[in-house]
């Protein structure tokens, strides 16, 4: 099976330089076909760069479109694609060596055309990454891969369009991205939804690892998961949003123990203390973590309260 791997990207530049440098210095059985650049109308020097990498790579292409959002340019990107196995990116996730290899090892081994790769993400080690942004892309608001193991099969919360290959027939077949997902968020839960209603599997290969090139600070986080909410109206429409909300509504949080329930009359002066330390490299257990960003971002229950609950 040949690999199309799909880059969206939109006025990061010097960043998708990077990734795209990856790309072409992939060893192993990658078998990748071609790089598809989708370029979401940037301002940037975002063609030069891609014209400048194909020099050195000549799988890599370059498709511009008119600014249409992140799931407009993965749709393109689908309609143009000649490999069996699709492979979905981001400018700013730089593929380890093996990455795609690893993807394709998977479904070398998992033939069904039903069944999907998702591969791991860790922060760049070069950016410094600070505890906060571990705990973060380990069991809190960016990723949850810390609760995954090898192997394990993946419900449609975990369709995590970063780093996940499946065969472009399936997809095809069973479903592309909701365009009216413009901004960032949701259109890939929404998506994997769909496809697990038509017997999607996705499973974990934690071999199959990409570094996400981004600093983020606790700010950043929260601003980020705000931002994140604004797509919950569109999500909430869809059957993926409602069913996403009832095991929202059912789960319950880690309760961080004794100490926790000590700390917790004491947490009016506590959390503006804790605060700043999220932007250390000091660790603080991840109970404390949660316990400072979800006093500071906006609770999840006044975002849905304006769109009323699961029906």
């Amino acid at each position: 099976m040949r690999v199309s791997v799909v880059i969206p990207t939109y006025n990061r530049a010097s960043t998708l330089r990077k990734t795209l440098e990856a790309y072409s210095a992939q060893s192993g059985d990658h078998r990748i076909l071609e790089v598809l650049v989708v370029d979401d109308g940037s301002k940037d020097d975002t063609a030069a760069v891609v014209k400048e990498c194909s020099r050195h790579c000549d799988f890599i292409r370059y498709l511009h479109q008119e600014n249409g959002g992140l799931s407009s340019a993965r749709n393109h990107a689908i309609r143009e694609a000649r490999g069996e196995l699709i492979l979905f990116g981001d400018d700013d996730i730089i593929p380890a060596s093996n990455m795609v290899a690893g993807h394709v090892a998977w479904h070398d081994k998992h033939p069904e055309p039903e069944t999907g790769v998702l591969g791991y993400v860790a922060w760049a080690q070069e950016l410094k990454p600070t505890p906060f942004m571990v705990w973060s892309g380990l069991y809190g608001p960016q990723f949850n891969f810390g609760f995954f193991k090898r192997g394990m099969q993946l419900d449609f919360r975990y369709a995590y369009f970063c780093n996940t290959s499946l065969k472009l027939s399936f997809l095809k077949r069973n479903g592309v991205f909701d365009e009216r997902f413009r901004a960032y968020g949701n259109e890939d839960l929404e998506l994997g939804y769909r496809l697990c209603q038509r017997g999607y599997r996705l499973l974990y290969n934690p071999d199959a690892v990409g570094y996400h090139y981004k600093y983020e600070t606790f700010e950043d986080t929260v601003r980020r998961i705000n931002k994140l909410y604004s797509g919950w109206p569109v999500f909430s429409e869809t059957e993926a949003g409602q069913q996403f909300l009832r095991l929202v509504q059912n789960q319950s949080r880690p309760s961080g123990g004794k100490l926790k329930k000590v700390l917790k009359p004491l947490k009016a002066w506590a959390i503006p203390l804790l605060r700043p330390l999220c932007d250390t490299h000091f660790p603080l257990p991840g109970w404390l973590y949660g316990m400072v960003f979800y006093h500071y971002v906006t609770p999840f229950s006044s975002v849905i309260s304006q769109t009323g609950g699961a029906k």
